[in-house]
């Protein structure tokens, strides 16, 4: 799957997890936007899930990593927008479970519940594995504004 972009953001509280994040894909040969915020100064964390978000919506097979303190303010923006399907995350189970159930395209983390070996964990699952569509493709159509009506 390292064909695929792999888009980040955070917030002051997730800066650090984020960057470990961005260095540790850039690393395994990921191509890797950094969608800020760079200090961690604060900062208002719906201006740069919206900057991933705009970085998405041109490129449906890309990835996303959202960070923020606690996870929670990354997922209520995020999932505002139908083409989004972000679950925040503390474990690699929950990880493996929103792409195999889900098909989650943004992983979100509290970095203060979350640290990096386990991010990395995460992340690394969350890359690899596959949709199992089925059942599930039809509870997730059902995610849209719409309700999965055409």
């Amino acid at each position: 799957m390292q064909e695929k972009k792999i888009i980040l953001a955070s917030d002051h509280g997730g800066v650090r997890l984020k960057n470990h994040l961005r260095d540790w894909l850039k690393a395994q040969s990921y191509q890797v936007i950094d969608c800020g915020c760079q200090a961690d100064e604060s900062v208002d964390y719906p201006d740069f899930a919206l900057a991933l978000i705009h970085q998405m919506q041109s490129d449906e097979n890309a990835r996303g990593i959202l960070v923020c303190t606690t996870g929670i303010g990354m997922s209520m923006m995020a999932n505002r927008f139908d083409f989004i399907r972000g679950a925040l995350v503390q474990n690699t189970d929950m990880a493996k479970m929103c792409r195999s159930h889900n098909d989650a395209n943004v992983l979100i983390f509290g970095a203060k519940y979350t640290d990096e070996k386990t991010a990395q964990e995460c992340v690394e699952i969350f890359l690899n594995t596959p949709f199992e569509g089925g059942r599930h493709a039809r509870r997730v159509n059902k995610l849209s504004c719409s309700g999965g009506q055409k």
